[in-house]
Order: structure tokens, then C-alpha cells, then sequence
């Protein structure tokens, strides 16, 4: 029996990032039941931060964490954790609504957007379809970030080990009980023991927590498709910012090594599950490439699915759970899971330790309550 302070169930960026943090304070090891950091989610996300997502919370986050990865703490990662990339969202005439009702939203946390028309949106995207029936209008921000989930994942876990903490990956199958004032986590090879157990299993979390006897926060995992496809020959789309549809429904699309990413942006609900994508979804980013733009997909060169989890509110939760003594409880990331990641991490910090809410996530009008689980049993 291992005797440590603080469990982290979960290898993906919110249980990676918060433990970088606690590892510093107290005897902290992650426990990942697969073979790779990240696998389930954080591994299979375009990696884009910006501010067309989520609600004031969310972005508050979002603004919050953009220093982190602008200047990552010196020793982190060897090379960029980002780069600058604009974002650009689009509308028909049907949707302007909502692309109005976005800017009005993303103003309130960054200064870089502005709105462009059907000849600058063609400067910057050639291939748009414009005109009667098509893209009438955009919100250009010039201040998004390519994110590199890779070097996040390693990087978080180097700065675990770093502080003395551990990091365990191929722990296979988890049990979780409670023994007196410390739970136990038993493991494939070994087991052990704490008396704060911080449940970042994603997915997977409120399971852990039925398993464990806590009362479960209704997470729901959806799945979501990314598919990847070259582009014409001759045609550079190196430059090409994050392309997105004003609201929920429709597509993305963005540049990544050569070839374009594109998501039909499905929210399918599933069980916790290792994602697959499925040949309707995949035909359906190619039609919503194909009608928004002159592209023909052609061969799809590379497919993935991954899932999304979220709470009732969509909102990222963090703190320990009102029905179980050192239960934490860091789920329900959503699809900003790593844009909000080095936000959370304060929050979460904060919360278990019982430290004053800090002062980065306050000047976004970011509350303890907003992220607390309280929140979500009534």
C-alpha cells in the first residue's frame, strides 16, 4: 500500500495540469489506466484556443489561461506550447443573428476582433463560398492560439515528476473505496492510499464516483468527429486561421501540417467509451466542407472521433463533493478542456487547499461558485 496525500485519477489535461500544481504542496501521484497520456480526449482535440465557445465562465478561463501558453514557466517545454493564429467565424444570412450575439460575448474579453466581409473574408480564405445564399459576413479575432496538446500533456507530467510527485500510466482497471478518513485506489500492480482523491477521469468520472459510493454530477459524454483531407495541389493553406460556423451547428475547419482538419461539430451522446468515428459523420464534414466552400474533399486521409463530456450547464467543475469527505471533484471539461486547463489548475489548487480565489481568474469576473459542484445537485 503506497501512502501518498493526493490521488489524481486521470492522465488528461485537467488531472496533468491540476497535479503540476498540487505535486508542489503535497505528495501527489496521477493514476492513468491507459498506455498514453491524454488518450481519450485531450489527445483527439483540434487544439484551438479561442473565444467562440462556452459561456462567460468558459471564457473567462479562457483568457485567464492565454499567458500560460503565450509564455509557458521557463523549463516547461523545449520549444513553441502555441502559436499565434487567427480565428474567423462565419455566417449566412440565416445565422447573422447568432454571429452578432458572438461578438457581443467575445468583446467582453478580448480587444482582436472585428468584423470582415465577403472580399477581406476571400482574402484570407479564398475558397468561401460568398454571395447570395452563402457566407455574408465574418468576426475575425487575430489573437487565437495553435495549441500543442502534446507538449502540454508532457510538459504537465515532467513538472509532476519534477516536484517529487509520480505519474502512473497502464494502471488498467480501478477500484476506488473509502477505509476510515483515506480512500484506496487499487490498481493493476499496486495500491494506493490517500486522503484526497481528485477525480479527473474525464468520461469516466462519474463512474469512479458510483464505484466510490459519491453521488454522481450527470456528466454526459458526446462525441464528436475530425476528419483530415489534402487540399488542392498548389493551393498553401499554412495561413489559414480556425474557420467556423456562428453557432452550433455546421462546421470547422483549420490548417495542420499540410493538410486541413475539418469537424462537422456533431455532439452525438454516447457512453463512456474509446471513440470511433462513424462513416455518417465523416460523409457529413466532407458535404459541410463541400457546401460552404469551392474544396472537394475527395479522400479522406485520416479520421479520429473523440469525446466531449459535460455537465448540465457546460460548465468545467472543480471542488469536493458536498456528500463525500475528500472526494475533489475536476470534470466536466467539456470541448475547452486544454484552452482552459492552466485556469482550472488555479481554481482547483485554490479549492483544495482552501487558498483565497486567485486574483487571475477574478479579473474575469471568473467565481468560485461557478465552478463548484454545489452548483449542480440543487
Amino acid at each position: 500500500m503506497r501512502q501518498v496525500d493526493i490521488i489524481v485519477i486521470g492522465g488528461g489535461i485537467a488531472g496533468l495540469s491540476a497535479a503540476m500544481r498540487f505535486a508542489r504542496r503535497a505528495k501527489t501521484v496521477v493514476i492513468e489506466r491507459e498506455g498514453a497520456l491524454g488518450y481519450h480526449s485531450s489527445g483527439r482535440s483540434a487544439t484551438f484556443s479561442h473565444f467562440g465557445i462556452g459561456d462567460a465562465a468558459v471564457r473567462g478561463m479562457t483568457a485567464a489561461s492565454r499567458p500560460f501558453f503565450e509564455t509557458p514557466p521557463e523549463g516547461f517545454v523545449e520549444g513553441a506550447l502555441s502559436i499565434a493564429r487567427p480565428a474567423m467565424f462565419i455566417a449566412t444570412q440565416e445565422i447573422i443573428g447568432e454571429l452578432r450575439a458572438l461578438e457581443t460575448e467575445m468583446t467582453r474579453f478580448t480587444d482582436t476582433i472585428h468584423r470582415v466581409g465577403p472580399q477581406e473574408m476571400l482574402g484570407i480564405v479564398p475558397v468561401l463560398r460568398t454571395g447570395e445564399g452563402g457566407i455574408v459576413e465574418g468576426l475575425l479575432d487575430t489573437g487565437g492560439r495553435k495549441l500543442d496538446s502534446d507538449l502540454l500533456l508532457q510538459g504537465c507530467a515532467k513538472q509532476v515528476r519534477a516536484a517529487g510527485g509520480e505519474v502512473v500510466t497502464d494502471a488498467g482497471s480501478l477500484s476506488v473505496t473509502r477505509s476510515g478518513e483515506r480512500w484506496i485506489v487499487e490498481t493493476q500492480g499496486t495500491a494506493y492510499s490517500a486522503a484526497i482523491l481528485v477525480d479527473a477521469a474525464g468520461a469516466w468520472a462519474d463512474e469512479i464516483a458510483i464505484g466510490a459510493g459519491v453521488r454522481p454530477l450527470g456528466l454526459q459524454p458526446l462525441r464528436r468527429t475530425i476528419i483530415g483531407f489534402d487540399p488542392p495541389a498548389g493551393l498553401d493553406v499554412s495561413e489559414w486561421p480556425f474557420t467556423k460556423t456562428a453557432g452550433d451547428e455546421g462546421f470547422y475547419m483549420l490548417p495542420d501540417a499540410g493538410r486541413l482538419l475539418a469537424s462537422p461539430m456533431d455532439v452525438t451522446p454516447t457512453e463512456p467509451t474509446d471513440a470511433q468515428p462513424e462513416d455518417y459523420d465523416v460523409a457529413v464534414a466532407a458535404w459541410r466542407v463541400e457546401e460552404a466552400t469551392t474544396l472537394e474533399v475527395g479522400r479522406v486521409k485520416t479520421k479520429w472521433a473523440g469525446l466531449r463530456t459535460f455537465t448540465a450547464d457546460k460548465v468545467p467543475t472543480a471542488g469536493f463533493a458536498p456528500d463525500a469527505p475528500g472526494f475533489f471533484w475536476l470534470a466536466g471539461q467539456g470541448g475547452y478542456g486544454l484552452q482552459t486547463a492552466p485556469a482550472m489548475a488555479l481554481a482547483a489548487e485554490a479549492l483544495l487547499f482552501g487558498d483565497a480565489w486567485p486574483e487571475e481568474l477574478a479579473a474575469y469576473g471568473v467565481r468560485p461558485e461557478q465552478v463548484m459542484p454545489d452548483r449542480l445537485f440543487g
